[in-house]
């Protein structure tokens, strides 16, 4: 782990989407951090330490889905399968497929492995998941804050983790997508799908992947509302899920209990999600699981 020395920073942009809005001074404590995502290793020693079962090996209940197609209800998760040519950017279900027996063990679904991926982010992984194994680490997830002023490495206000350049003097700094999303993908960065931790330089705190390569969780509930009301900064739901948390994802539609994820993934495109930003966010909902959400841990002195 690495020793993130706390300090206030300016948190959020004005620059690009309005969830990251406004930019705001938030105060941190020192902790450390995880130099890099959990990987498949270090999730197969968890697993097989403690017998765990992931959200996406469990059978969905009906009562939980009311409105879904029963033949769904299955174990699985969400895996990007790219359409083979272009397609319009307003329905992701053009490139997003609920994929049965896909998981953390088979990324793609039935008949594929993380042979090979010992050393990449785990994925297919439940807020739940990633909560399980930190409370076995001895560790915890970070808050929004925390995660993104360690992401910054002393560079505030900066665009990317390593300044405001996306690749300076034509070197890629993270594994991000390359070409037209979601169809054209050139790989110019030398990587389709996930890449072993560390292929990426280090920030100024010595963290690696804190933009691309996979999302990931922190424990703040999702609002809309991102202003300076100092709810980053305190860490006390941080240990657990508030009973029925509920977070609205938009005027008119239902409530969800979702948090925070950030960091973008190998996904993030500029044409579709310029989200390989520190400022950046995203809900999501916490069963929820696909084949780019990962995490880090921290541990507070």
């Amino acid at each position: 782990m690495a020793w993130i020395p706390g300090g206030t920073f300016w948190m959020g942009s004005d620059e690009f989407y309005p969830e990251e809005r406004p930019a705001h001074q938030v105060s941190v404590d020192g902790f450390f951090m995880d130099e890099h995502h959990v990987t498949v290793a270090e999730f197969r020693r968890f697993v097989k330490d403690t017998g765990y079962v992931t959200t996406a090996e469990l059978q969905p209940r009906a009562e939980d889905y009311p409105d879904a197609d029963p033949a769904l209800l299955v174990p699985g998760s969400l895996v990007f399968v790219s359409p083979p040519g272009p397609v319009p950017l307003d329905d992701f279900r053009r490139w997003w497929s609920w994929m049965p027996g896909a998981n953390w063990r088979m990324p793609e679904g039935l008949g594929s492995s993380i042979a090979g991926r010992e050393r990449h982010p785990v994925v297919h992984v439940s807020y739940f998941d990633a909560l399980s194994f930190a409370e076995w680490a001895g560790k915890e997830l970070p808050t929004e804050a925390e995660w993104e002023f360690a992401a910054r490495g002393g560079l505030d206000r900066a665009r990317f983790v390593w300044g405001d350049e996306f690749a300076p003097r034509g070197r890629f700094r993270a594994n991000t997508w390359q070409g037209e999303f979601p169809w054209e993908n050139t790989a110019d960065d030398g990587f389709v799908g996930t890449s072993p931790v560390g292929s990426y330089g280090p920030n100024g705190y010595g963290l690696v992947d804190m933009a691309g390569n996979a999302w990931q969780w922190t424990t703040d509930l999702f609002t809309t509302q991102h202003g300076a009301d100092g709810r980053e900064t305190s860490p006390a739901h941080a240990c657990c899920i508030p009973a029925n948390p509920r977070s609205s994802v938009g005027e008119g539609e239902e409530d969800y209990p979702s948090r925070v994820i950030k960091g973008g993934s190998h996904l993030c495109a500029p044409n579709y999600c310029l989200r390989y930003r520190p400022a950046a966010r995203q809900a999501e909902t916490v069963e929820t699981s696909t084949c780019h959400i990962g995490f880090r841990c921290i541990v507070r002195p």
